[in-house]
């Protein structure tokens, strides 16, 4: 399992047990937005995407291990314990240990942050320019309380280029999927 040390990217990501959904509903993803900003405001976010079985996050530490550690649990737990009194469930929601990949170049950092936001195109064919649990519109926005829009921004130079490499990425995409072969 990869150590979250402070001032190194990561991704973070997590599915619900048996990959079970772990998000319900537009209701289910407020909070769950919620309860990230409250626990883990401290973190440098870059990047988010919530889907219903999972979710994830590009991420930057900037405080000791045990502190994010503490961080992670305490989400964690909150949004499982909402959810499990919501839906008359119990036991454990997620996969017993989130997922962490440390990110260690640049160009890593920025595929990553467009695979973050084409996730709802990958799983689902929803359009990632309209799908709104994720950062992509709070970022074309320049109003998005949980991402560090300056720490996004300086990754893709400027919101001119964020727009731009979004776009050829999306359009990278539509023709591999409709290469005849």
């Amino acid at each position: 399992m990869e150590i979250l040390e402070k001032d190194n990217y990561y991704h973070i990501f997590n599915r619900g047990i048996n990959s079970e959904n772990i998000i319900r509903s537009d209701r289910n993803k407020i909070y769950f937005l919620q309860l990230y900003k409250k626990h883990l405001s401290d973190f440098v976010t870059t990047a988010y995407c919530l889907l219903n079985n999972h979710f994830h996050f590009a991420i930057r530490i900037d405080q000791k291990n045990k502190e994010v550690t503490q961080a992670f649990s305490n989400f964690f737990k909150a949004y499982a314990k909402a959810f499990n009194k919501a839906h008359s469930r119990t036991g454990s929601l997620f996969e017993k240990n989130f997922r962490r990949i440390k990110i260690d170049k640049e160009k890593y950092l920025k595929n990553l942050v467009l695979y973050i936001h084409f996730n709802p195109q990958i799983h689902f064919g929803i359009n990632y320019y309209d799908y709104k649990f994720s950062s992509f519109q709070p970022i074309l926005q320049e109003n998005n309380e949980i991402v560090n829009l300056k720490e996004v921004l300086n990754v893709f130079d400027d919101l001119e280029n964020f727009k731009n490499i979004h776009h050829h990425h999306h359009i990278i995409r539509l023709e591999e999927n409709f290469r005849l072969e």
